[in-house]
């Protein structure tokens, strides 16, 4: 099996990299990849490698993520996040290969407190969520073999992400304020990378099982809950910081000056992965305690 990933660089692509290599030839893409320039926006480049490499499987965990940026970058955030995927599909569907895709909750508005399902009305609050809703729209409607996984809240030991901030910030300040009505599970990208790899089998033996996915951990919390975890997780293994969970004050979103509105419901209903690939998953805590105890030991 050849597998050509996108995105070896970003948070699940390095995790994806480790992964993938059990599963036979993998060809790793990223900001040094010449035959792009590693550059997303440049369409000719990524279909040429794409048709230069013939893999079986195209993962692409490459993505415009900067959320509050893309209300101003719109047309960049729309070309990574939804024209790239329209190539990548085309192409997908003339190999007949496998195209793995990562997507988010936010293409939900964030209504309400119950997990949303698959079936369930996207609304996106912002242009990200727009252009990341953009993108699953250009994969389905190509008719491409295709998995689309939408997870939320992604950390990794690599890159930079919401632990790493927390740990940073807890030695710079004395307080902090933390959003406390946004409502998700955090998930590491190791797990996703690891999940990608146990299913692909699965789905190149199985087309039916062709479409969207929703994929995090078991359990909820809010961004304050998270950061208090966090902290008091550091303080098991021996980590002294300037603030503690006892002087993290919860605000409301709006009183957190965001450019992008977000979706105070990121709850997802991952019922259907579950059952399709018979699979297990873990409670959030679990992975941030092992992933909080590599970022340290780095």
């Amino acid at each position: 099996m050849k597998i050509l990933l996108f995105g070896k660089d970003g948070q699940v692509g390095f995790e994806l990299n480790k992964s993938l290599t059990s599963l036979g030839e993998l060809i790793s893409l990223g900001r040094d990849s010449i035959s792009y320039c590693g550059d997303l926006t440049n369409l000719v480049g990524i279909s040429q490698s794409i048709r230069d490499i013939r893999p079986n499987v195209i993962i692409n965990a490459a993505a415009y993520t900067e959320v509050d940026k893309a209300e101003e970058e719109s047309a960049l955030a729309f070309s990574i996040n939804a024209d790239v995927l329209a190539v990548m599909a085309k192409e997908t569907k003339e190999l007949n290969a496998l195209l793995i895709h990562y997507s988010t909750d936010y293409v939900f508005d964030g209504r309400g407190d119950q997990p949303w399902s698959e079936t369930d009305k996207t609304a996106p609050l912002n242009l990200y969520g727009s252009s990341k809703l953009k993108g699953e729209e250009s994969i389905q409607n190509s008719g491409c073999n295709h998995l689309i996984l939408r997870t939320s809240w992604v950390y990794g030991v690599h890159g930079n992400n919401f632990i790493k901030t927390i740990l940073r910030l807890a030695n710079e300040r004395n307080e902090m304020s933390l959003v406390n009505d946004q409502i998700g599970s955090p998930t590491s990208a190791k797990m996703l990378a690891e999940l990608t790899a146990s299913i692909i089998p699965s789905a190149i033996k199985e087309p039916k099982l062709n479409g969207i996915y929703h994929v995090s951990p078991s359990g909820e919390t809010s961004w304050l809950d998270y950061a208090k975890f966090i902290l008091d997780s550091g303080k098991k293994l021996g980590i002294e910081f300037n603030v503690t969970s006892n002087n993290i004050k919860g605000i409301l979103s709006d009183q957190f000056k965001f450019k992008a509105k977000r979706p105070l419901n990121s709850r997802l209903n991952t019922s259907k992965f579950k059952t399709a690939f018979n699979v297990e998953l873990p409670h959030w805590k679990a992975d941030v305690e092992k992933t909080l105890k590599s970022i340290l030991e780095k």
